[in-house]
């Protein structure tokens, strides 16, 4: 079976218009039309399992008739459409070299050459914590600034020193490089001061955090500041989670598909089109050809109303195909143009999010064994996924890998957040917050 798909596009900017006829035939057919013109391939990245090769037809003939090499043997024949087109090489071995080029009878390609990436280690040793003495707590993601500078966010409900029957609410750990502390991040609203739930939690730097709490919050980490967006942008907006390139460029999304956006000096209030509670945000950006995603993931969890991805486009939305996707997803993670990730009732994955080709959705076992919560990574081959049951799973390009010490019917876990060596996950366990540390 040959593993192989074509993305096809023209670059405008930084626009991608994915708009290839794909064309797998293995038979010996010769081009329909004498082309003429230089044909060049190029290696666009490597993962472990997958090569993405960029073909650019010169100025022969369209459509044209090629046959794809692989280590000087033939491999499949393709038809372009279009001149610049990205062709995904899938199924291969881990630290191999490959090579690649294209051949009809008027026009040999160059040779591009490509070594795919080494898995990396599942090896994690783990640290577990817990927290909270009164009433239900919970917490609801976190993020790594750096070795000595963790932030986690949700309810933490504490026994009051002086006999006083009523809990303090708290609503953030933080590590400092020796301990967590439960942290108040209170703020004044409207004459008084309060400590709102947290649920989100995106930071740039030790002194520049963002908290989400259905309102903004933004600090150094003393000193915190909400943005009272009911009553400047919208009375119904209502927001959990963000992402953002800087605190000047920073997006917001929440329940019944609110999305804000703060640009460093004023706040605006993005359209999504749709009622559904927007679960999760992510974005990253292609450097090499200066394009940016950011995608949001539309959902009612619990409630079978259909999942929905959602792409902004600056100050637009815009809602993008594809079958396949449960009605219950909660999570989103991608390398731009290369792979997304959709979790919830199930594990999904795509490599273009822009045709209508469905959602794989990986077969049940250690992947989708239970509901999986958020799915985040850093690189192609070092993702992890957390859920119910203590579930908290490793993709090491090749493998998956489930940590065994962490699992308890007692346990959910909310968020995830990984840096360099070192992966965090957040939830609660029973009536108490957790936090389960692991290390290479």
């Amino acid at each position: 079976m040959i593993n192989l798909k074509i993305i096809a596009g023209i670059k405008y900017f930084t626009i991608i218009l994915f708009t290839a006829l794909i064309v797998f035939n293995l038979g010996c057919n010769k081009p329909t039309e004498p082309t003429t013109g230089n044909v060049t391939i190029a290696v666009e990245e490597a993962s472990c399992t997958e090569v993405w090769l960029a073909v650019n037809t010169g100025n022969i003939s369209l459509p044209g008739n090629f046959v794809l090499y692989e280590n000087n043997r033939r491999k499949t024949e393709l038809t372009f459409t279009q001149r610049d087109t990205v062709i995904v090489i899938e199924n291969l071995l881990p630290k191999q070299n490959y090579s690649y080029k294209l051949m009809n009878s008027n026009n040999v390609s160059n040779e591009a050459l490509a070594i795919t990436l080494d898995t990396t280690s599942h090896n994690f040793t783990w640290q577990t914590f817990e927290f909270g003495q009164h009433s239900n707590s919970v917490l609801y993601d976190v993020a790594i600034i750096d070795e000595n500078n963790i932030w986690a966010v949700g309810e933490i409900y504490m026994n009051d020193a002086n006999g006083n029957p009523d809990p303090i609410a708290y609503n953030a750990i933080h590590w400092d490089g020796n301990e967590w502390k439960v942290k108040k991040i209170s703020v004044p609203f409207r004459g008084n001061i309060i400590t709102l739930p947290l649920e989100g939690v995106f930071a740039f730097s030790i002194t520049d955090i963002w908290f989400v709490g259905s309102l903004p919050i933004h600090g150094d980490g003393n000193n915190w500041t909400m943005y009272d967006l009911r009553t400047t942008v919208n009375p119904n907006i209502s927001l959990s989670k963000a992402w953002g390139t800087s605190s000047s460029n920073i997006y917001f999304v929440g329940r019944n598909g609110s999305i804000a956006h703060w640009n460093g000096s004023s706040w605006k209030k993005i359209e999504s089109g749709i009622t559904l509670n927007l679960q999760d945000i992510w974005g990253d950006i292609n450097i090499k050809h200066n394009t940016k995603e950011i995608i949001c993931i539309a959902a009612n969890i619990f409630t079978n109303q259909g999942t929905k991805v959602i792409k902004i486009d600056e100050n637009e939305t815009k809602e993008l195909t594809g079958t396949g996707l449960t009605a219950y997803s909660s999570g989103i993670w991608f390398k731009t143009g290369r792979k997304y990730y959709v979790v919830g009732g199930g594990v999904q994955t795509k490599t273009n999010v822009y045709n209508s080709a469905g959602w794989y959705r990986f077969p049940d076992g250690i992947v989708n064994d239970y509901y999986s919560y958020k799915v985040k990574g850093t690189v192609l081959n070092d993702i992890f996924i957390v859920g119910t049951a203590g579930k908290v799973i490793h993709y090491n390009g090749r493998t998956w890998k489930k940590y065994s010490e962490l699992i308890s019917e007692q346990v959910e876990y909310n968020g995830i957040s990984s840096r360099n060596n070192k992966i965090v996950v957040v939830g609660d366990k029973g009536a108490r917050a957790c936090i389960a540390v692991g290390r290479k």
